[in-house]
């Protein structure tokens, strides 16, 4: 027949939906939410998050998301919540059945509700609520948002995810040779919604998280509401990330909805805002400062904003070579041309003479 046919054929394989995992980081900043709780409060900014998330969930069914909390003094995981280890059950009976002890109770909720959503919903309220009481005031005395160790466990999440998946995906191809279905890659980001200052305490950590993130091909989304999220844009720029400055806190849903819902795949074919200006401002090493001009180690990159003491660098040691710094410029007078004097009334070389040219 296909001698007959004359036409080619082209063995057609199936592929897989690429699964998307989305790291949420909410920045639970009590003094921030303070600040614009009569815009926006907290419990308002949970429910529009849980919509978003259900949201990224309803496009696949291999979408994964995870929830952490970047707190004052810590951050904290929302989603999905870790669980104490429980000893191993005992038998009941002599027929081997077993009392579960370690499931968890349905969460309760409406019949109409997807049961998924629930879950989540039903875990990351009774997480905030926890948190929340278990903030004491010693530490609301510190204002600094862990945003940095938030950024650790979102990668060290997706790393693991990525590596559970690349690994499931070994082991199916291995058992069935035949099939002609090719499995995706995990593809991963991290949404930050935040609500404060980028503290220069945190730069260096956050810079660190950035880079892994860049190395990774890990986006880093941000979403600020309030507050000069420097280090944040950065992070934007360096990840390939989408930064979007909401001046209006209570339109957070319509933000994330037409802004940051589509993925890193996705926005292939989209076309997604574009942050016209980035602050690409450091802060030191020395005191902590943001500067626009400071001095850099040739060595390990430190960055001051003054000269070190003894003029060695507070991170490696080495001693720096500031040459004459301090001192005035010295200006160099500029050398004067002398002109070349007419030998015997004859003109010198390029000037006009006196006789007039004959016409012709």
């Amino acid at each position: 027949m296909d001698a007959v046919d004359k036409s080619d054929h082209y063995e057609v394989g199936s592929y897989e939906e690429t699964p998307s995992l989305l790291s949420i980081i909410i920045d639970t900043n009590p003094r921030a939410w303070a600040a614009i709780g009569d815009t926006l409060p907290l419990s308002r900014a949970i429910a529009n998050i849980l919509v978003f998330v259900n949201a990224h969930l309803a496009f696949s069914n291999a979408n994964q998301v995870s929830l952490i909390a970047a707190h004052v003094n810590r951050a904290a995981w929302l989603y999905p919540s870790t669980s104490a280890p429980t000893k191993p059950a005992q038998p009941k009976d002599d027929g081997g059945d077993v009392e579960m002890q370690d499931a968890a109770a349905p969460p309760p909720g409406s019949a109409n509700k997807y049961p998924q959503f629930a879950q989540i919903e039903a875990a990351v309220l009774t997480s905030i609520r926890k948190l929340v009481d278990g903030t004491t005031k010693q530490d609301l005395e510190s204002t600094t948002t862990q945003l940095s160790g938030a950024l650790t466990l979102a990668l060290c999440h997706i790393n693991k995810a990525t590596s559970s998946m690349s690994a499931s995906a070994v082991n199916a191809t291995s058992e069935n040779k035949t099939s002609d279905t090719v499995h995706m890659g995990l593809k991963g980001r991290i949404l930050v919604i935040s609500v404060s200052d980028s503290e220069p305490s945190q730069y260096i950590p956050t810079m660190n998280a950035v880079f892994a993130a860049a190395h990774g091909q890990v986006a880093i989304d941000t979403l600020s509401l309030s507050g000069d999220a420097t280090f944040l844009q950065q992070a934007c720029y360096n990840t390939g990330g989408t930064f979007l400055a909401a001046p209006s806190p209570q339109s957070i849903l319509s933000y994330l909805m037409f802004g940051l819902i589509a993925d890193t795949e996705a926005r292939k074919s989209l076309v997604a805002p574009a942050h016209d200006t980035v602050d690409f401002r450091a802060a030191c090493f020395c005191h902590g400062k943001v500067v626009d001009l400071g001095f850099v180690c040739s060595i390990c990159l430190s960055i001051f904003c003054e000269p070190p003491e003894n003029a060695e660098c507070l991170t490696c040691g080495t001693k720096l070579a500031l040459g004459n710094y301090g001192s005035k410029p010295q200006v160099v007078p500029r050398k004067k041309k002398k002109k070349k004097r007419p030998l015997n009334g004859t003109p010198a070389e390029g000037t006009a003479s006196g006789t007039a040219t004959p016409a012709l």
